[in-house]
């Protein structure tokens, strides 16, 4: 695993960085150009210290397989024909479908082909082995055309939080990719009104077990020292040292709070807003904590374990840092070259939505979708405790929809590029809601980049996400955004928004240097504040930066991910 902290590597590296950020220019004309044009200072400061910058995250890795713009394709194909899925928009195709998804997990992987044409799906179009892929002949020739909704499908599904809300409202798709036993699990309990738990650990939290115990390390560490693991521990070997945990191996990091939350006050940052903060009552907040981040392993050197992207947040002590295990994880599968279209209907009013859902990642790492299109729907694409899963190509059209994209219950490091947001084909009907691309439950070190929004806003809706990036977007910020105030604040640390066009001057939750604590508002359009406003959740200095305000397309480097990705391994 190679690291910046390689004074060769990394000087190299910021010299094909520095080169991208000024568009491959000489000397001389580098030096005419205007001042906004120049790389920031933030940028310059983070390429000297990129792991651990204040403001900017580290998001270089983030996405499938680590970013890769090359995206495995499994070789063996099942036609969705030979299994009787027709393109005649007059029978249920999704039984074929699902038949030829099934045939392909259970011989270990492969891609299933769908013929260019419309076909007619009654039913959840479901991915739930690793390594299989649903492939159409492209998403302007191959269309699913969903006739019934979640509720319809599944059941009414309500909050665990209480009250009349449908979980359908942020929750589960019509292309649904899940493992088969979590998906299992999820259902019975939608089925039996035993509201789950939707993360990595089962429906009540409690399906893992500790692998190791983890010594301190800081944020920004590409490696860990472990202790043995318990004798009960079937990983254990015979030396008694950690050695089955092994290079490719997904774990969950985990880290609890302690009864006087400094977990949740590092994630703001540990400014003095974060240590005076009332934390307690915050309690749909406190639910999403411990903090699990899924991690496969690069090496595994006697005690020391390399990941394969640096920590998230500090280790320490007080919150008992382990490394356990995680309900099996779909992964290597994914949708592509499709539309998915629901039966157009009015839309549901605000958090009583039916599931007339999208395509959603659910306990997936390593996963995809790349040209698919959504219309129709309530929600769009979903990455629910969903991690290192990449989103390429895709868009949201058609009546309009509450989530065009929403990521939740604890997802990470996953990269939402050249996505689009189109417009409404009707008006909205009264008493709707409509956010734009939704982050939040402590979800983490998510890219959305190279997107254009003709509506919606950025949806930071509570649940404190933190180190997010939001880079070359324009948007017609026209959305609002969403989240209990017992869900807590907006923003935690290291907000990133970079390179951000605002075509219609709206402020907010673009604008985030007077509300997001340590964060970073770089080359944004000129805005001002009207309609929704919100007010810092911390009080006193932010330690928020902000720079080339009114330069969005003429700051360098114009994307900020990309950027990252540059500087190198």
């Amino acid at each position: 695993m190679g690291t910046l902290s390689r004074r060769g590597v990394l000087g190299g590296a910021i010299a094909v960085a520095a080169t991208a950020a000024t568009g491959g220019t000489t000397p001389a004309t580098a030096a005419a150009r205007t001042a906004a044009a120049e790389p920031p200072t933030l940028w310059q400061e983070f390429t000297q210290a990129p792991y651990t910058h204040p403001q900017i995250p580290y998001v270089g890795r983030a996405g499938a397989r680590r970013g890769t713009r090359h995206l495995p394709h499994p070789g063996r194909v099942f036609h969705a024909r030979h299994y009787g899925a027709r393109p005649d928009a007059q029978s249920n195709a999704a039984p074929a479908i699902n038949r030829a998804l099934a045939a392909a997990g259970r011989a270990g992987g492969g891609t299933v082909q769908l013929d260019p044409g419309t076909y007619r799906v009654d039913d959840i179009i479901r991915i739930a082995h690793d390594n299989v892929v649903l492939r159409g002949a492209g998403s302007a020739r191959t269309t699913l055309v969903a006739t019934k909704n979640l509720t319809d499908l599944i059941g009414p599904y309500g909050s665990r939080y209480g009250g009349d809300k449908s979980s359908w409202s942020w929750a589960g798709g019509l292309i649904w990719l899940c493992p088969q036993a979590r998906w299992d699990s999820l259902v019975g309990a939608i089925k039996a009104k035993d509201w789950p738990f939707e993360g990595w650990t089962g429906n009540k939290r409690d399906e893992w077990r500790t692998l190791t115990t983890v010594a301190p390390a800081t944020r920004g560490s590409w490696s860990v020292r472990v202790t043995d693991p318990s004798p009960s521990s079937r990983l254990r070997s015979n030396r008694g040292d950690p050695t089955r945990l092994r290079r490719g191996d997904l774990v969950l990091l985990r880290l609890a709070d302690d009864a006087g939350h400094t977990l949740l006050e590092h994630m703001a940052g540990e400014g003095p807003g974060a240590t005076s903060y009332t934390w307690d009552d915050k309690t749909k907040l406190t639910s999403y904590v411990p903090y699990e981040w899924p991690v496969r392993i690069a090496s595994v050197k006697g005690r020391e374990v390399t990941f394969e992207r640096p920590l998230p947040l500090d280790v320490r002590p007080e919150w008992d840092p382990r490394l356990t295990t995680h309900v099996k994880a779909l992964t290597g599968s994914g949708v592509e070259g499709l539309t998915l279209e629901a039966v157009e209907t009015p839309q549901s009013p605000h958090l009583l939505d039916k599931g007339h859902n999208g395509v959603t990642f659910q306990c997936a790492y390593d996963c995809w979708a790349d040209d698919v299109h959504v219309r129709h729907v309530d929600n769009g694409f979903g990455l629910v405790a969903a991690s290192a899963c990449t989103l390429r190509r895709t868009a949201v059209g058609g009546r309009g929809s509450h989530h065009p994209y929403f990521c939740r219950e604890g997802s990470h490091d996953n990269l939402i590029e050249e996505f689009r947001v189109e417009r409404r084909t009707v008006p909205a009907p009264a008493g709707t809601q409509l956010h734009g691309i939704n982050v939040e439950g402590l979800s983490s070190y998510n890219v959305w980049s190279r997107g254009v929004m003709e509506m919606g806003t950025f949806d930071t809706h509570r649940g404190m996400p933190f180190a997010d990036v939001r880079t070359q977007i324009t948007v017609e910020n026209d959305g609002r955004h969403g989240g209990d105030a017992s869900a807590g604040p907006l923003y935690g640390a290291r907000f990133t928004h970079w390179n951000v066009t605002v075509t219609n001057q709206r402020a907010g939750l673009v604008k985030i240097d007077g509300i997001a604590p340590y964060s970073a508002t770089v080359g944004i359009s000129r805005v001002r504040e009207f309609d929704q406003i919100d007010v810092p959740d911390f009080s006193g200095e932010l330690n928020s930066r902000i720079e080339a305000y009114g330069s969005p397309g003429s700051v360098r480097p114009r994307n900020l991910y990309e950027a990252q990705r540059a500087l190198g391994d």
